[in-house]
């Protein structure tokens, strides 16, 4: 989603990187074309007014030392403050210490509500929470067995009643999950074309009910503005504890994620980015303000490597490239553990150096799949011993996989190339140390 806000910004801090000072005009001008970038973003006008005043209040009169440029200077103040205007520290999620954890979920319709809860409750099994998913949308068609699907991926229970009755259903699921020593109710309300009065005395009841310990209002954040506003309707009735900012892999220009939580006061707690039910992730202001300015954010791609990374095979693979034994089977193992992690852009989006190219790059997510493709066509022997690969072979491969012959060399020639590498890398001693699992 940021990637158009970074590029912006980027270009806007090019002028000052050649200074040799820090000056009024300098300063002034670069803040300027920041604050008409952030407004081209769809950043509300307000946030964008106080944003500017803070930074340019900072930069004023600092000095600017022999070790750093004022460029550095700059990007570090914008940086510290982007940080602060997302919510400065990241914050938990509430859980119950006595008792049961009550989730309830609230949100407009279309804004992914359902989906997510599927995904917390994923997420929240990892940690050894029993869940309980709860369909109380009984308004929009099929969102009880889209729950229920859902659920049945993750293997979570979904609790629903034939009666199409929410304040019931949110009441019994609480004594169904007593009875079956469940200790987290997810409960997914229905969603609101609008801020419908009735429909929010519904939930409001619910909230009576269920006494909910974490209350979360789910926001598309590609809805601009109006994702702020419809925030703070929420909260001015519901008075909920956390933003879940979904669809974070698409198009829109990022207004609304730097918005919501200077305007409505509430914390950011997650973020979703892919439609798989592993992508959502715990929400870092710092770590999403690093990304904006394009420093990537490593962190964040360690934590997921080690959550999608084995390490017993990461040392098999470990050994095999000491000895330059890498195959096409571990080619293969190796996609599938990157395409755990998320989406290729989204990866590429944590690099350091790498993420303010993606735009122009036009990441192909396709491209993997064609080389799974190609790699399952190969029998264990191909696999193992890619020389054997003759043109008959290839020929096979191709029609096998549903690709051409010339995608079947293009695949051997990089991965010869990327064997070279390796061994290469290995001669010189510096591999094991860039690829150590720790």
């Amino acid at each position: 989603m940021f990637e158009d806000l970074s590029l912006k910004l980027d270009v806007a801090l090019k002028k000052i990187r050649g200074q040799g000072r820090l000056t009024e005009n300098n300063i002034s001008d670069t803040l300027r074309e920041i604050r008409r970038v952030l407004l081209d973003a769809d950043v509300n006008y307000k946030v964008a007014k106080e944003f500017i005043e803070n930074v340019s209040a900072k930069a004023l009169g600092k000095e600017v030392i022999a070790s750093v440029s004022p460029g550095q200077l700059i990007t570090k103040i914008i940086y510290d403050e982007l940080t602060l205007l997302l919510g400065g520290n990241q914050t938990e999620l509430n859980i119950n210490p006595s008792g049961a954890t009550v989730i309830l979920i609230v949100g407009l319709q279309g804004s992914g509500k359902t989906t997510f809860s599927a995904k917390l409750a994923k997420k929240l099994k990892e940690k050894k929470r029993k869940i309980l998913l709860v369909a109380a949308d009984i308004y929009r068609p099929a969102a009880i067995e889209q729950l229920k699907m859902l659920g049945n991926q993750i293997s979570v229970p979904v609790f629903s009643l034939e009666e199409k009755d929410a304040l019931k259903t949110a009441s019994l699921a609480l004594s169904h999950a007593k009875e079956n020593h469940l200790d987290t109710i997810i409960i997914d309300t229905a969603g609101r074309l609008h801020v419908d009065e009735d429909m929010m005395n519904e939930v409001a009841k619910i909230k009576e009910i269920t006494k909910p310990t974490e209350i979360l209002f789910v926001v598309d954040s590609m809805t601009g503005q109006d994702a702020v506003n419809s925030a703070k309707a929420f909260n001015d009735i519901v008075n909920y504890d956390g933003i879940i900012l979904t669809k974070l892999d698409g198009d829109s220009r990022g207004g609304a994620a730097l918005s919501i939580r200077s305007v409505v006061g509430k914390p950011i707690k997650f973020i979703s980015n892919g439609e798989k039910l592993s992508d959502l992730d715990t929400f870092y202001p710092d770590r999403l303000a690093s990304r904006i300015l394009g420093k990537g954010d490593i962190i964040s791609l360690v934590e997921k490597a080690q959550e999608n990374i084995d390490e017993i095979e990461a040392g098999k693979l470990e050994e095999k490239l000491r000895k330059n034994k890498f195959d096409f089977d571990d080619f293969l193992n190796q996609i599938k553990a990157i395409k755990k992690m998320g989406s290729l852009s989204s990866i590429l989006a944590m690099v350091p150096g790498i993420s303010s190219q993606i735009k122009s790059a036009n990441v192909d997510e396709k491209a993997l799949i064609k080389v799974e493709a190609i790699i399952n066509s190969m029998t264990p022997e191909e696999r193992s011993t890619p020389k054997i690969l003759n043109g008959s072979r290839r020929k096979r491969i191709a029609r096998g996989s549903g690709t051409s012959v010339q995608d079947i060399n293009r695949l051997i020639k990089q991965f010869n190339e990327m064997q070279k590498m390796i061994g290469q890398m290995s001669r010189k001693g510096s591999l094991i140390n860039n690829l150590k699992f720790n």
